[in-house]
């Protein structure tokens, strides 16, 4: 069982389970920080998320610490892009819990119709529903990209940036109104401009974001994350469609953006010549469930990893 702090208390997002709606202003605590590694800004714990009878996430443990590059890899349909779901706060976890920057932001136990259903493990481990929506999640500090592009279509390249950098606006709609914001919002645009001049997309800013190359318009995607200013960048399918060459420039950017704007970096990718480049630790899982973990060399070599790409054979 987990030790808390009961010293030190957070508002979240807490769902009764008696009614099964959401409320707001119940407190909750931070683990023990000799739980967590010194260095940890994401920690997923005994994560299953099921759908009805179909366990898509299986009793998933991983931790990112600051700085890293980590890749989390599997075959199709592998539970994957659920994770990071369930991490960004799009879905709510059938079970476990999730810490970032060492504090518990998601905590769930099944309820309902699941408690006689629920097929996952550690069912007992938990005591209370705790969720944040993805803006609250993104206000953290977390961003993420999608496998399909989902840029705002009749929007320019800049727009779709100063869009995102709202996020962490402090006006609000009667200040607006009355043009009170006039100092915040010529600030946010410097700063998109700033954004769009480091991530080499400001000679075509004026232009419709979906008239871009294919290329850029993952770049764009990934520079309207940054606009947030996360410090936690997850990125699913990054170089999905990409060539050669365009793999090996996206390569050398998410470098240049870790270090640039002091990143630590999680992403799921099938380029395995980009996972095996670039990723400081590898976590792999199949049908959902974690099946190995280590960095790039170690994770080439395990029989687990390469059974699951390449699959079995009675004959050897």
């Amino acid at each position: 069982m987990r030790l808390r702090n009961e010293g030190e208390h957070d508002h979240e997002y807490v769902t009764d389970s008696s009614r099964g709606d959401l409320t707001f202003m119940q407190e909750t605590t931070d683990i023990q920080i000799g739980e967590l590694s010194p260095n940890s800004v994401l920690k997923v714990e005994n994560i299953t998320m099921q759908f009805g009878g179909v366990v898509a996430v299986n009793n998933l443990n991983m931790e990112v610490n600051r700085g890293e590059i980590v890749a989390l890899i599997g075959p199709n349909g592998a539970g994957k892009t659920t994770a990071f779901n369930v991490i960004t706060g799009v879905y709510e976890p059938t079970n476990g819990a999730i810490y970032y920057n060492k504090k518990l932001i998601v905590e769930n136990k099944p309820r309902g119709k699941m408690k006689k259903y629920y097929s996952g493990q550690n069912a007992g481990l938990y005591y209370k529903s705790i969720s944040k929506t993805p803006d609250k999640i993104t206000a953290l500090g977390m961003a993420r990209t999608f496998q399909n592009i989902r840029l705002f279509k009749s929007m320019t390249v800049f727009e779709n940036v100063l869009t995102a950098m709202h996020v962490r606006r402090t006006s609000n709609f009667f200040t607006a109104m009355l043009h009170l914001n006039f100092s915040e919002e010529k600030k946010m645009r410097e700063e998109t401009a700033s954004l769009l001049e480091l991530v080499g997309l400001s000679d075509v800013k004026d232009d419709l974001a979906t008239s871009l190359p294919y290329g850029k318009q993952r770049k764009l995607e990934i520079a309207r994350a940054l606009a947030t200013h996360p410090k936690l960048l997850l990125l699913d399918e990054p170089a999905a469609g990409m060539n050669p060459q365009e793999t090996e420039e996206l390569t050398q950017f998410i470098r240049y953006i870790r270090e640039k704007f002091d990143l630590t970096v999680l992403l799921i990718e099938h380029h395995m010549n980009l996972v095996m480049d670039i990723s400081d630790r590898i976590y792999v899982i199949d049908f959902g469930r974690l099946i190995a973990e280590g960095n790039p060399e170690d994770i080439q070599k395990n029989p687990k990893v390469i059974e699951a790409y390449l699959g079995g054979s009675d004959n050897g």
